[in-house]
């Protein structure tokens, strides 16, 4: 299947029966554990069916090649930072709140990538495959849906020049920043997180010129 198809990392079929839902979720969870200990390009389907005890067909009916799986773990995850985003901003009522729910933002991906490997090796092995790194990027801009809508309802009268594009660029550079630090060692990571939320809090709803 052609880069560009969205059919070569989507799932062949959707399990509709209990026990091919449990079967599909086993696989799941032995493909989070292996992209925990080696990561996404040393993971083999031939060795996730062993670790997940089903057939090999049984993980190509689901999955016609690796990426899918990435897609279906990176899916589930990414459905469930933006939940939790979404519920931290609909508390939010002013640009101050703004800001520290922003930096909150920093912190909590961080913790939560430091102490999961295997949502670091996902995330990460969507920047190796050209069709999952379309889905990270459309995950960044609903982020950045949620920082905009959040920013126009509590501040509508803020004139900050093309908000759209300032959100998306921050959503973005949070996930490097947080990328970056979760590779450093712990004292250079503290470092490098207090400096980007310098930058947030000085720079995110700074007016232009």
């Amino acid at each position: 299947m052609k880069v560009g198809s969205l059919d070569r990392i989507g799932l062949r079929r959707k399990p509709k029966q209990e026990r091919s839902i449990q079967r599909l979720d086993l696989i799941l969870t032995a493909a989070a554990a292996i992209i925990a200990e080696k990561g996404v390009s040393a993971m083999r389907m031939t060795e996730l069916a062993v670790a997940a005890n089903v057939p090999i067909g049984s993980v190509y009916q689901y999955f016609p090649e690796k990426a899918a799986v990435v897609k279906a773990l990176f899916d589930r995850h990414a459905s469930a930072i933006q939940a939790k985003i979404a519920d931290a901003f609909a508390a939010v009522e002013s640009l101050d709140g703004v800001l520290e729910a922003v930096t909150a933002t920093v912190d909590w991906h961080y913790d939560e990538y430091r102490k999961d490997a295997a949502c670091l090796g996902i995330w990460m092995g969507t920047e190796t495959d050209q069709d999952l790194l379309k889905l990270n990027i459309e995950h960044g801009k609903h982020v950045a849906d949620i920082f905009e809508d959040t920013i126009r309802r509590v501040a509508p009268e803020l004139d900050v020049a093309d908000l759209q594009a300032r959100t998306y660029l921050f959503s973005h550079l949070i996930g490097a920043s947080i990328r970056l630090a979760v590779v450093s060692e712990p004292r250079l990571a503290g470092r490098i997180l207090d400096e980007w939320k310098r930058v947030v809090r000085s720079s995110f709803l700074s007016p232009v010129g």
